[in-house]
């Protein structure tokens, strides 16, 4: 059963505990300011410094998540259905989070919350496109 658990949920988790721990909690409007500080930097061959911070190490986890959601969308088990309604059900609670709590209004929670919206729409098109390849029309 842990196979219809959307990943996705797990960087939407962690974006949440960052939330949490901010000084006014979800109403916390410090959150932008902690993803986007600098954890570390890295020199390039330019002679630049790639400044790395923790909203961008989310969404590159993010991405990868992602990446593996959409390569277990392609099973047509009958726990993808389930994986879809949950990820169905992740999506409608980071667009409320996004819309009505202050701490979520920024670029690293809209971008995870669109990667969710195309997780469920890569979800159920598969899903469509598997089931009509799996109909099977007899003449009579």
């Amino acid at each position: 059963m842990l196979a219809a658990l959307p990943l996705l949920a797990l960087p939407v988790l962690l974006y949440n505990l960052v939330a949490l721990t901010i000084v006014g909690g979800f109403k916390g409007t410090g959150a932008a300011d902690r993803l986007s500080a600098r954890l570390f930097s890295i020199p390039m061959a330019s002679h630049a410094e790639w400044a790395v911070s923790l909203g961008d190490l989310l969404l590159a986890g993010a991405l990868v998540v992602l990446f593996v959601e959409l390569l277990k969308s392609t099973t047509s088990r009958q726990v993808a259905i389930v994986n879809h309604s949950l990820t169905m059900v992740l999506f409608i609670a980071c667009l409320v989070e996004f819309l009505l709590f202050p701490a979520f209004a920024t670029s690293t929670f809209f971008l995870l919350a669109l990667m969710v919206l195309l997780d469920v729409l890569a979800g159920f098109i598969v899903t469509i496109v598997a089931a009509r390849r799996e109909v099977d029309f007899h003449n009579g």
